[in-house]
């Protein structure tokens, strides 16, 4: 049975109710019975070992056994800007983006955007982290805000250590020392990369280049390897 399960709302007392897909996978997918044990988090970075109790139509109670903190969280915050893929690329990329340890996603609007994800849309991906963090055993969900343009977006980002991928210029993104103290945010570009205003521009808030190799990689490509090379640096022993 899976495990791992997740309540929209705090979990504070001796019991926990179940609803919406959660409780629909649990109900009619798995076909739980009163007496399974499961695991339940709400993001709140603990996980509670439950009992199932009862089982409605469309709801499932449980008793909460006991709350444990398990942080598997990275040592630093990771936001990830992206100019999103068209299609199911953006769920994959989504998907692994959890996995890797991703604090937070920014879907970017640029000069060659391709993609703007509305609410609806937006809705979509935050269940694909839902479903990613259960997997994954991640007890805080990795956070989708809305679309930004990208000059919005620079100005609030003084405070971070500042990354963007620019095939034609920059640095190795091996030889780049990432912050342990202080949040990162790396900018990835759509198909056909950043406009050379759009470069000028993050040069211009102290943005740091950084470059892939030589091959031209595709955004989620590009977005997951420099995610990987960061959490690489910062779980190292």
């Amino acid at each position: 049975m899976s495990r791992r399960y997740f309540v929209d709302a705090p979990i504070s007392g001796d019991s926990a109710q179940l609803t919406g897909p959660e409780a629909h996978h649990l109900l009619h997918v798995m076909r739980a019975k009163p007496g399974d044990e499961v695991v339940l988090f709400d993001g709140s970075g603990d996980e509670f070992p439950a009992r199932i109790e009862r089982l409605g139509r469309s709801e499932v109670v449980l008793a909460v056994l006991e709350r444990e903190t398990v942080d598997r969280e990275l040592p630093g915050q990771l936001t990830l800007a992206v100019a999103l893929p068209k299609g199911d690329r953006q769920r994959w990329l989504v998907e692994k983006a959890v996995e890797l340890g991703v604090s937070r996603l920014v879907p970017l609007e640029t000069e060659r955007s391709v993609a703007q994800p509305n609410a609806k849309a937006l809705e979509r991906l935050r269940r694909a982290v839902i479903e990613a963090s259960k997997q994954c055993g991640r007890n805080r969900l990795m956070e989708i805000v809305p679309a930004q343009p990208w000059s919005e977006f620079l100005a609030t980002t003084d405070s971070a250590q500042r990354l963007i991928a620019h095939p034609t210029g920059g640095i190795s993104s091996v030889d780049v020392p990432f912050s342990h103290t202080e949040p990162i945010v790396v900018a990835v570009g759509p198909e056909g990369g950043f406009s050379d205003a759009e470069v000028t521009a993050a040069m211009n808030h102290s943005w740091q280049a950084i470059v892939l190799g030589q091959r031209i990689l595709r955004i989620e490509t590009a977005a997951l390897a420099l995610a990987a090379a960061i959490v690489a640096q910062l779980e190292r022993p």
